[in-house]
């Protein structure tokens, strides 16, 4: 358990320390997944922008954690002149508000969003990779169990 001194000086994470997360959260993933996802861009933002929580009908700037943008390998074909790459953005203040909330580990918790927002560069939609990140879960629980 850590105590009131091991936090009176520390700082939220900043914009590259979450980066860094994501980074290792990458390279951790298998290599035939980081493979596919070649070109894919991670970046990391405070907040969504004005065009993005309008178009995802967020109530609040804190309403996404993370988002994919681009073109999803099940409907890739043909690159389009002026097409922006494949991209995943990483908000840092609602992770940060939703890590404060909840009890689990920030590493786990950009892990586990870069590869929700991953799983859509694979065209699952968010109800399929609900499924998956529930069994994804049972078995997390199941190793803690052991």
């Amino acid at each position: 358990m850590s105590t009131p001194t091991d936090w009176a000086n520390r700082h939220a994470p900043s914009l590259a320390e979450i980066e860094a997360l994501a980074d290792a959260a990458f390279a951790a993933l298998p290599e035939e997944f980081r493979r596919l996802c070649a070109g894919v861009r991670i970046h990391v933002d405070d907040f969504p922008d004005e065009e993005t929580l309008t178009e995802m009908d967020c109530a609040t700037e804190f309403d996404l954690l993370g988002l994919f943008r681009g073109v999803g390998l099940a409907q890739s074909g043909e690159v389009a002149t002026g097409q922006m790459p494949n991209a995943v953005w990483l908000y840092r203040r609602p992770l940060l508000d939703y890590w404060a909330e909840h009890d689990e580990s920030l590493g786990h918790l950009v892990t586990h969003v870069l590869i929700h927002e991953i799983g859509h560069h694979f065209g699952l939609s968010d109800d399929g990779m609900a499924g998956i990140e529930a069994a994804a879960d049972e078995i997390t629980d199941d190793q803690r169990a052991v």
